[in-house]
Parts: structure tokens; sequence; C-alpha cells
């Protein structure tokens, strides 16, 4: 059998819209692997005509079931190949529906159903990648509630959609509502949930006259807040515009494939044609002779072996990458990604673990540091915050007898306070606390707990401060290995980009002995950030894992998000997610596409020789046309054989 192959285009474009919020609906499950579904069947439909053939089975079941794979690959390639041709435009799609037309004539059925086969199943992905950067969008939409409590004159309440409400507009917030617009605090205090735009996973204290932001949420008091901006011109908002300007923008990278279609295609069918018609015309050739030729030229200067060899070793990758741990969304991403310069990683999360810990318990002379976690765990235990869930949480592990706390009552913005043992206990912020009533030796220590970066309770009997709990956000065990990795592997700069403050960013940021630190941002601020570091080192990475880093995800040359713990939208912007939660897979990934750029660059080569060689001397008649499928075929092996290589990388 005469095999071949097609170009396999890859996904250039990747559009988005705004998905359910602007009316247009996202297609259903069907509808998005309905193509790849036939792509399979027709895989299978050419399996079985070809075990025909080779058992010598019914020449008409052979015919029949090529001709159903052929129909099956090829529902949507067709009619883009028609419409190129009626566009008088010559590219891949129609040279490969010649070739596999010129195949059958030649008698070679099973080439040109496997031709259709490769082209079908190729446009499938490309099509799966454009609705996999639409569902991003839709991702952050959702985000955001659709309608919002509305205060009215009369103090009553009403339900009003998001789109109806304007500026100056007064919005009851209750514990744990997710917040509609942005605006200010106009009554109550509150702790806000802001880790979907800043990636801190504590959440805010905020009072009268601080600033809220559309998609966070209210984690404690009830709050009554003034609208600033209506919803077209939230801050979530301008994220959506942000991924969708990013991701466009990646889109203009021209592609290989994009060259072969312009120059490549137009030769072949030109110099084809010529060798068919010229030399019986002019030097009274014979017909069948040139025409012989001139198939053997098409057959061995088809772009086969130059067509799989990238999308074969890119399929090998891929396949490896997963086994590794890395889910690589498309091959311009592995490609890519091994020709890196620059990483920047966000904290909360990915640098960090992305829960508070307990690292620290200070106690005044007189007593135990466990009496004063077992007292907080006791005020803490009812109390709805991450910080009291991670005292209770280090009480636990501590095998701690935690006390009965009665009275208990959970302060916004400031802590809880309850009684025990007839004595009144508070457990709160160290700034609810006047610097008179503070011990020397806990003010000391605050102050070297403040300069790491880290959060500080503070531990009140009857408006006494006994004793102080530091936490932080711990950073992962393999994080300082990773980025010793990737100065090793020859990555010139690592950096963070983070919302967080910058003490405890720099604090984390010594102990992984990073390059640089950029703290304090907004999403808009990491994406020019992105600009600038593409400026100064070409290629490169944002590691991220929170709503917050998709429009630097989507700007970066490759996005990497943290799979296990990763928002919705950083996992769906994102060209690569690690599957588990460790950052060592990163390392693994770029000597992946190192690997992967070194095995197609030998496929190009092996391919283009024998292009540049056969077909030549096809053309001349030197070599048969049996002589050009053997080298063509021969070539097209080799190249498959040297992208399985791939399947054995091991991670150094």
């Amino acid at each position: 059998m005469h095999m071949s192959c097609a170009t396999i285009l890859p996904a250039t474009d990747r559009t988005s819209s705004t998905g359910g919020s602007n009316g247009i609906d996202a297609p259903s499950a069907f509808e998005r692997y309905n193509e790849l579904g036939l792509a399979l069947l027709g895989g299978l439909l050419l399996l079985a005509g070809f075990i025909t053939h080779l058992v010598d089975g019914p020449h008409a079941l052979r015919l029949t079931l090529l001709a159903c794979s052929a129909i099956a690959t090829s529902t949507r390639t067709f009619p883009e190949a028609i419409e190129s041709l009626r566009d008088l435009r010559l590219n891949v799609d129609v040279l490969m529906f010649v070739a596999a037309g010129g195949a059958a004539v030649l008698g070679a059925y099973e080439e040109g159903a496997f031709l259709l086969f490769l082209f079908g199943l190729g446009s499938a992905g490309q099509h799966l990648a454009v609705d996999r950067a639409r569902r991003s969008i839709d991702a952050l939409a959702q985000l955001a509630p659709d309608t919002a409590l509305v205060v009215e004159e009369n103090d009553e309440t009403r339900e009003v959609h998001v789109d109806e409400i304007t500026a100056d507009t007064i919005l009851l917030l209750r514990p744990f509502d997710r917040i509609a617009l942005d605006g200010v605090i106009t009554d109550g205090a509150s702790a806000i949930d802001e880790s979907m735009l800043t990636g801190e996973s504590v959440p805010v204290d905020k009072t009268i006259g601080d600033e809220v932001f559309a998609g966070t949420m209210n984690a404690s008091g009830t709050i009554r807040m003034r609208v600033t901006r209506a919803a077209k011109d939230s801050t979530l908002a301008r994220i959506m515009q942000l991924v969708q300007e990013a991701q466009q923008g990646k889109s203009s990278t021209q592609r290989f494939t994009d060259r072969i279609e312009t120059f490549y295609v137009p030769a072949v069918f030109i110099i084809a044609i010529l060798l068919l018609l010229i030399p019986p015309m002019l030097f009274d050739g014979a017909w069948a002779t040139w025409f012989y030729r001139a198939m053997a030229f098409l057959t061995a200067a088809s772009p086969c072996a130059l067509a799989i060899g990238t999308p074969a070793a890119t399929l090998c990758g891929i396949a490896r990458g997963a086994q590794l741990g890395v889910l690589i969304k498309g091959g311009q991403y592995l490609d890519t990604l091994g020709t890196i310069d620059a990483v920047a990683f966000d904290k909360t999360g990915t640098l960090t673990r992305g829960q508070p810990e307990v690292v620290n318990v200070t106690a005044i002379d007189g007593m135990h540091e466990d009496d004063i976690l077992a007292t907080a765990a006791a005020i803490d235990r009812d109390i709805t915050h991450p910080l009291a869930d991670a005292i209770v949480d280090a009480a636990t592990a501590r095998d701690l007898e935690i006390p009965r706390a009665d009275d208990v009552e959970q302060i916004p913005g400031v802590g809880a306070r309850g009684t025990m043992n007839n004595h009144h206990i508070d457990v709160v912020k160290p700034s609810a606390v006047t610097d008179d009533h503070w011990p020397a030796s806990l003010r000391e220590q605050a102050d070297i707990e403040a300069h790491e970066g880290r959060s500080l309770v503070l531990v009140c009997r009857d408006d006494v401060p006994i004793g102080l709990i530091s936490l932080a956000d711990q950073v992962r065990d393999e994080a300082r290995t990773t980025i010793d990795r990737l100065h090793a592997m020859g990555v010139s700069k690592q950096l963070m980009l983070t919302g967080d403050h910058r003490a405890t960013a720099e604090a984390v940021a010594r102990t992984i002995d990073l390059d640089d630190v950029h703290a304090d941002l907004k999403p808009d601020e990491k994406l020019h950030l992105i600009d600038e570091l593409q400026s100064k080192h070409g290629d490169v990475a944002m590691v991220g894992d929170g709503t917050n880093d998709a429009p630097a995800l989507a700007r970066a040359t490759v996005g990497v998000a943290m799979g296990a713990g990763s928002s919705d939208v950083a996992l769906e912007t994102a060209d690569i997610a690690m599957i588990g939660s460790s950052l060592e897979r990163l390392p693994d990934a770029i000597g992946l596409s190192r690997a992967s750029r070194r095995i197609i660059m030998q496929n190009l080569i092996i391919a283009l020789a024998v292009i540049l060689i056969v077909a030549p001397l096809g053309a001349l008649g030197i070599a048969r046309l049996g002589l050009a499928v053997l080298l063509h075929e021969g070539s097209t092996i080799i190249v498959v054989l040297n992208s399985l290589r791939l399947l054995g990388y091991r991670a150094k």
C-alpha cells in the first residue's frame, strides 16, 4: 500500500467571546466533539478497508469502506477546499484532495483515505482549540452574580439585575454574598475574599470608605456599599477584556504551515502541471510517459514526511507530557516552551501552598505556647475565617485539649472574642490593641514577624496581651529545587508577580532565591510587566493559578496553570496546566519541549532531503514511481519512529 500523510494544521486562531453574558450560547459537548468523532470513525473505517485489502477480501467492500472513511473525515474540510477553489486560491486544503484523488487514479485507495483522515483530524483539533478560548471568557463572566439587593429609600431591599443598576445605587451584602459590582462600603465592616482578584488567600478586612470589587465575596459581616461603576466597566469586565485581547494577540504568530501553504503548495501544482503538458506539447513526448513522471513527482514532492514529522513528534511529546503530569494544550505551546528565557511566577497557590499555617507561637513569661494556641482555638473553633481555621488545625495537629468557650462573637474586620474560665478572651489583629497594653517581648516579636511578611493574631486575656500567633502561607517544598533547576537549564530570569503585600512577597523570594519581585499588582499591571519582560527577554512563561493571573497567562508566550488548585479561568486561559500541584513538573516540561524541538528539526531535515533529491529524479524519469513511493514512505516511517523516541523521554 502506498501510504501518505496530510499536513496537520495547528489552531492558529484563538478567538473568544464574552459567553453567556452577552447572549451568545456556548456550543454543547456534542457540537464541540462531533467533528472529532467523525474523524475517528473515519479512521476505524480506513483500518477496516485496509484489513479487507490485506486478506484479499471483496474489492467492492474495500472500496465502500474507504469511501465511507473519506466522507466521514471530510465533512468540514471538503467544503472548505471547494470554497478555496471558488476564490481561486491554492492551499493545503486543495492539495490534500488533489493528492487523494491522484492516489485513487493510481489505484492507491488507502493512501487517499489516509490523507483525508489525517487532514480531518487536524481540522477537528483546530476547532476544539477555538472553542476552548471562548469558554475561558465564559468562566470569567460567571464569577459575578446577575442580580444584587438594592436598598430602597424606605430601607426595603429589592433584587435587581446588574445591567439595570447605575452608579451611586446602594446595595446590601450579606455574609457569603458574592459582590456584583464595584463600589465603596458605606456602612459596616467585613472581611472580603479577594482571592480571585489579587490571588491572596486571606480575606482582606474592610470598613467604611474601602473599595470592593465585582466577583469578590463578602466573607463575614453584613455591609452596605455604594456602586461606583456600571457592570460593563467593572474590574471583572476589564479582566475579561484583557484576556480576550491577549488571546487575540497570540494568533498573529506566523506558523510554519502557513509558509508551506503560501509558497510550497502552488509550486508543486505548477511544476506537476508543467511536467504533464510541456514535454508532450513541445517535444513530442508521450502523454502517458509524462503523466507517469508527473505523478511520480507529485508523489515524491507531496509534503508527507514534512507534514507528519512535526505533528507526530508533537503528539508524542504531548502524550509524554501527560505521563509526566503536564497537560499541554497544543503543539505550538510544546514547541515554544523550550525557547523561554524568563519565567514569571504568581505567589499564592503557585510558589506557596495557598493556605495560611501557624508558623510560630510566642507566649509571655509564665505561660506556655500550647496554652496560647489552645486558648485561641477555643475562640476560633466556631469562627469562619482562614486564619481561625489555621489556628484550630494547628491546635488539633498538636493534640491539644481545646477548652470550652462561651459567648463567642465574631467582630468583622477585627477578630473574635468570648469568655473562658470566667476570663474575657480576645483573639484579634494586633492593631486592635493599643501600644501601652503590649508587653515588650510581644512587641519585639511582632516587629520581627511583620518584617517576614507574616499575618499576626494577638491573644488577650482580660484586655492584657498574653501571646502572639504568627501565620504564613508556606513556601512549597519543591519551589527552591525548581528555581535551581531552571537556573541550571539556562533560564536567565525568574521573578515573582503578585497582588500580595511587598513584605510577604520579598520574604518568599528570599527563601527560594528569586531574581526579582513585583508586589501589590492588579491584573492589568501583571499584564504590562509581561509585556516588558517580552521586550527584554523574548519568550516568557507565566505560572499562576488564579483568576487575577488570567490576563498575564494569556499574554505570556506560554501560560502555565497550577492544576490542582487553579481557578477555572486560569485553567481555561493557560496553554499548559500542571495535572498535579508540583512545581517540579515545570522544568520537566521545558526539558521535554527542548527534546521535541530537536526531534522535529531532525524530521524536517530528513523530509526535505527526500523531497529535494527524489522529486527531481522522478521528474526526470530516473526515479520510477515505485522507487519514489519506497523512498517517500521510507522517510515517513523514519520520522514517525524518530518521533516515538519522545515517549521514552526521561526528565533529568
